[in-house]
C-alpha cells in the first residue's frame, strides 16, 4: 500500500516589497556623498503638495490686504419688517401660523421680522399673496 501521509508544513507566500523611485534616488544621492562626488540639490517649491502657486507665493492675499470695501449680505428693509409685522398682526396670525401658511420654517418668518433674514423674492411673494397686502415699494 501507498504512503498516504500528508505534508502539513505551512507555505507562506509573499508578495515582493514594491521598491519606489524615491529610495533608489536617496541611496544614489548618499552613495555619493559617502564617495565625496560633488553633489547639486534642489529644494522643489511645493513639490508633491496640493496646494495652488497663487496661495504659496502670498500673491492673493496681497490683494485681499489691499481691499477696503466692507462685505456685507443685504439684509431686509425696515420698511419691509414693519410691514410684514403690521399685515400679519391684522390678519391674526402668529409667526408659526404664517411660516405654515407659506410652507416655510417659523425661523425664517422670525428673520424677516427681525430685519436679519438676506431677502429671498420668492419668500416675500409668498408672504405678499398671504397676507393679501404689498409688502415692498409702495402700498
Amino acid at each position: 500500500m501507498a504512503d498516504l501521509r500528508q505534508d502539513w508544513e505551512p507555505v507562506v507566500v509573499r508578495k515582493k516589497a514594491p521598491t519606489s523611485g524615491a529610495k533608489k534616488d536617496e541611496k544614489a544621492v548618499n552613495a555619493a556623498r559617502r564617495s565625496g562626488a560633488e553633489l547639486e540639490t534642489i529644494k522643489k517649491f511645493n513639490a508633491g503638495s496640493n496646494k495652488a502657486a497663487t496661495s504659496a507665493t502670498g500673491l492673493n492675499t496681497k490683494r485681499l490686504d489691499d481691499e477696503t470695501d466692507v462685505l456685507a449680505h443685504e439684509k431686509v428693509s425696515g420698511e419691509l419688517k414693519k410691514n410684514l409685522m403690521q399685515a400679519r398682526l391684522d390678519k391674526k396670525y402668529t409667526q408659526a401660523q404664517l411660516a405654515q401658511l407659506i410652507n416655510e420654517k417659523p425661523q425664517i418668518v422670525q428673520e424677516y421680522e427681525s430685519g436679519k433674514a438676506i431677502p429671498n423674492q420668492q419668500i416675500i411673494t409668498k408672504l405678499e399673496r398671504i397676507l393679501g397686502v404689498k409688502l415692498r415699494g409702495k402700498k
